[in-house]
């Protein structure tokens, strides 16, 4: 099928244009769970907004013994805060920041971008903290995108182990029709994040040898590929049009 095609070269080149923006965040409020968090904005311009939710340090339980080709399951610790995309970056977001309509094969300004690199993805991060001077932006690492995923859960899910009730969560293999949908559709997740077992996957900072880990399920997944614990590798040069990604920013 045509939406299955990797594209082994560097995607296209960037046309970076500028864009007025302007950040703007909650009040700050007590410390407590991360369903209580402060939220930060991201203007963008012409109307268009990135919105993130705060993430608390914790411990958790990362990986998985139900699987082979997994990590093993092991405690794991996020030492500071972070800031999470809501919602997978989407093709109007893209466009915003670059100044490319980017050639997505799955056309939508609130469908999640996709067909973007590893590589094209650091030029998007690049790009987005010019426009924004003073925040830190970057791709999530394995464990942040794992632990923000599970949102304080143990299960297969974040929302427990039984695969029927992940229609409810994400658009996968089963109920996608083939294609990416608008983010934010589907229920979030305890801590607020949309799409977290679905839609794309989400690429991350983490690299193993020559490779890049990505994170998530996609519209093309079956349910077993869309656990918490799942992850893949791909080339940093690899563009999918089941491959996406999802912002961080450091919390100061």
């Amino acid at each position: 099928m045509k939406h299955q095609v990797f594209l082994t070269a560097a995607c296209v080149t960037l046309l970076l244009a500028v864009c007025p923006m302007a950040v703007s965040s909650d009040p700050p409020r007590s410390m407590g769970s991360p369903t209580t968090q402060t939220n930060l904005t991201i203007e963008l311009g012409k109307g268009i907004t990135m919105e993130f939710v705060l993430i608390r340090p914790g411990t958790f339980m990362m990986g998985s013994n139900e699987s082979t080709g997994e990590k093993r399951a092991h405690k794991a610790t996020i030492t500071k805060p972070f800031y999470l995309g809501k919602y997978e970056v989407t093709q109007e977001q893209w466009q915003a920041v670059m100044g490319d309509n980017h050639k997505s094969y799955f056309k939508g300004e609130k469908n999640p971008v996709e067909r973007v690199s590893w590589e094209y993805c650091q030029s998007f991060v690049k790009t987005l903290g010019e426009k924004v001077p003073g925040y830190a932006f970057r791709l999530p690492t394995e464990a942040e995108w794992e632990y923000a995923c599970r949102a304080g859960s143990t299960n297969e899910y974040c929302y427990g182990d039984n695969e029927e009730e992940l229609g409810q969560y994400a658009w996968y293999g089963k109920n996608s029709g083939g294609k990416t949908h608008p983010v934010g559709e589907k229920k979030p997740n305890a801590w607020g994040l949309y799409d977290m077992h679905g839609n794309v996957t989400e690429w991350c900072q983490d690299q193993y040898l020559s490779n890049n880990w990505h994170r998530g399920g996609s519209f093309e997944c079956m349910a077993m590929f869309c656990r918490s614990a799942k992850h893949g590798t791909a080339r940093p040069a690899t563009c999918s049009d089941a491959n996406g990604l999802r912002m961080v920013v450091a919390a100061n």
